[in-house]
């Protein structure tokens, strides 16, 4: 992982990097992990990477820092974050995280023994048969007004305290693109968080885009190649592992999915892994102007805290819901806070030899 390390202060919070996976309403988890990091003194987050609800969620910190500036910035930031869920809870999930189906909301309200019918799996199929440009042929996404109302994209340009890394799926070339936050506006997020079922592509400069979480859920390349911190803090909302074999359709939807969105940071997190081994047996030098810098993980992941939950609650933006992602957020932050915390700036927390994920 090429260029130099990042340039650390002598004193003062530790940096670190967030990377935040996309998951329709789930994304309230990393909303609550945001917030309980806002309130370690021991901590600054220099830079955030992110795809789809992650993307949402790194906005929203950047802007709120920018509200309150240096003497404020993080209590302004849990502020603009809490504000920005409470608006997804005002516009329903149907609307921002894809959910045009009736079937869909009962499901999301805890029927999951209908996602099983075959009166579901027929409506399923029929839904499937359409596309977005048929169903939504006027291309309504109340995200756009969403996002205009909570963020002032013009200040975001011109003076994020963070740097941004925001993936969407680049539809005709199947290249990643990752846009910065010196050019991002709504329409970004909105690529960026682009269901190809439920929604038509975001055109931006004539290239049409899809969700970011294809491609990179999030991207962790963009964080070797800046001057960024070293440590890099993973929260995941699709669970690695599973205990029981899916057998449903509505099981196997859903597993087939969290496979899929976890793909490429599979993949990432393996070159990581495989790049610290040649450090370690002294194949790669890790310098000060060296060319391959030794990456810190860490991680607070889906595995256990929404293990219960199934792909139908992305949907769910119930005031109640959103509330107890972030509570899970907040409890899943303050453990990894008490458990690792000293290892930040020190090694990785997360194991990447012993084959995780």
């Amino acid at each position: 992982m090429p260029i130099g390390p990042f340039k650390k202060k002598p004193s003062g919070p530790k940096p670190i990097s967030l990377a935040l996976q996309g998951g329709g309403s789930h994304g309230a988890f990393e909303w609550g992990v945001i917030d309980r990091l806002l309130e370690e003194e021991d901590i600054e987050i220099h830079a955030v990477t992110a795809a789809s609800a992650g993307a949402m969620n790194a906005v929203c910190l950047a802007q709120g820092l920018i509200d309150g500036g240096r003497a404020n910035g993080r209590e302004a930031a849990k502020t603009r974050l809490e504000r920005f869920w409470k608006q997804v809870n005002r516009n329903g999930g149907r609307n921002v995280f894809g959910d045009t189906s009736i079937w869909t909301n009962a499901f999301s309200g805890g029927t999951d023994w209908l996602k099983n019918t075959p009166g579901w799996r027929m409506a399923e199929t029929f839904a499937l048969s359409m596309s977005p440009y048929e169903f939504n042929p006027f291309n309504l996404n109340p995200l756009h007004d969403a996002l205009e109302g909570e963020i002032d994209f013009k200040a975001l340009r011109e003076r994020s305290p963070i740097k941004l890394y925001i993936a969407a799926t680049a539809v005709r070339t199947s290249k990643l693109k990752v846009f910065r936050e010196t050019e991002l506006t709504a329409r970004h997020i909105m690529a960026s968080a682009c269901l190809p079922q439920v929604f038509q592509a975001v055109e931006i400069d004539g290239e049409p885009y899809w969700d970011g979480g294809f491609l990179a859920n999030p991207p962790l390349w963009p964080l070797f190649y800046d001057d960024t911190p070293d440590d890099i803090l993973l929260v995941s909302l699709n669970p690695f592992v599973r205990d029981e074999t899916p057998k449903t359709p509505g099981e196997i939807m859903d597993r087939l999915n969290e496979i899929t969105f976890n793909a490429a940071l599979a993949s990432e997190l393996r070159a990581i892994g495989f790049v610290q081994k040649l450090l370690d047996e002294g194949l790669l030098k890790d310098t000060a102007r060296g060319r391959y810098r030794r990456m810190l993980m860490h991680a607070i992941t889906a595995d256990k805290a929404l293990a219960d939950l199934s792909l139908g609650s992305k949907f769910d933006t119930g005031w109640s819901f959103l509330t107890d992602l972030r509570d899970r957020g907040r409890k899943a932050a303050d453990a990894w806070l008490g458990n690792h915390l000293t290892k930040v700036g020190v090694s990785s927390s997360l194991d990447l030899k012993n084959g995780f994920p």
